[in-house]
């Protein structure tokens, strides 16, 4: 069964929530290191004069009680919640961290650059941070956990139907078999913060998996027969994209700006 994949600022987020609470100067968790890293290179994080630190250096600095943080996923036409100063260089990442704590707001962009073959692939990524404007109230308009977990079902459910009735819920025989595999396949524990609360985790698997479908469906234009059905498609798939981005975004929010609910745990 297939692994779902998460952005690396998804993961990022996720454990900086997790580990806030922490005692000052106490050690990062081996786990944080590894979830957030998975099989590149060791990250390095930038600020604006040049200066770097490892990421373990980097979490350490960012640990507080009253740390906000959240990842967007921005795509072309939906950058809600970006802080201006970084829409282009997330958009280019499709990612991006904000942080608040102490009456400093930062944003972490990734860099990424591949490297070896297909088969042995290395990723060697580099975390821009950027001080930018408080960013909390902007992002409130993602909507909540509950908000999320109701769209992501109201969402499959309408672009499906969207689809059917176009006739153009079309899949090749490759494309299907892993569709099936998708529906199946979850997101992998060790990459995550123990103990995280099930619709945090529901949320994350359920957006991963439209996410997975969505990049598979726009490879092609399915069954559609003309222009008219292949536009109504592709927006069909562009609404249930921005819903699942959104919702990803809404389960990774934590800290005292996200309001009253359900935090992950202190890590191992």
């Amino acid at each position: 069964m297939p692994d779902l994949d998460l952005p690396r600022g998804a993961v990022l987020a996720l454990w900086l929530g997790a580990t806030a609470a922490r005692p000052a100067g106490s050690p990062v968790p081996t786990a944080a290191l590894r979830g957030v890293q998975g099989d590149d290179e060791p990250h390095e994080v930038v600020d604006a004069t040049g200066s770097r630190l490892d990421l373990a250096d980097a979490l350490a600095s960012w640990t507080a009680p009253d740390l906000d943080v959240v990842a967007l996923l921005p795509a072309p036409g939906d950058v809600a919640g970006v802080p201006a100063a970084v829409s282009a260089q997330a958009l280019d990442a499709r990612e991006v961290v904000l942080l608040r704590s102490a009456g400093r707001s930062l944003a972490l962009v990734p860099e990424v650059t591949g490297f070896g073959s297909a088969l042995e692939p290395g990723h060697l990524v580099t975390w821009h941070a950027t001080e930018v404007p408080d960013w909390t109230l902007a992002v409130q308009g993602l909507g909540t956990l509950e908000d999320a977990d109701r769209g992501l079902r109201r969402g499959l459910t309408d672009v499906t139907d969207a689809l059917v009735r176009l006739d153009v819920a079309h899949w090749d025989d490759a494309h299907a078999t892993q569709v099936v595999a998708l529906r199946d396949a979850g997101v992998p524990t060790w990459r995550l913060p123990d103990r995280l609360d099930a619709r945090r985790g529901r949320i994350l698997a359920s957006a991963a998996r439209l996410l997975a479908i969505v990049d598979l469906a726009t490879r092609d234009d399915g069954g559609a027969v003309n222009l008219w059905q292949a536009d109504q498609r592709t927006a069909a798939l562009r609404d249930v994209d921005r819903l699942a981005r959104r919702a990803l975004s809404a389960a990774t929010f934590a800290g005292p700006a996200a309001g009253p609910g359900p935090q992950a745990s202190t890590p191992r």
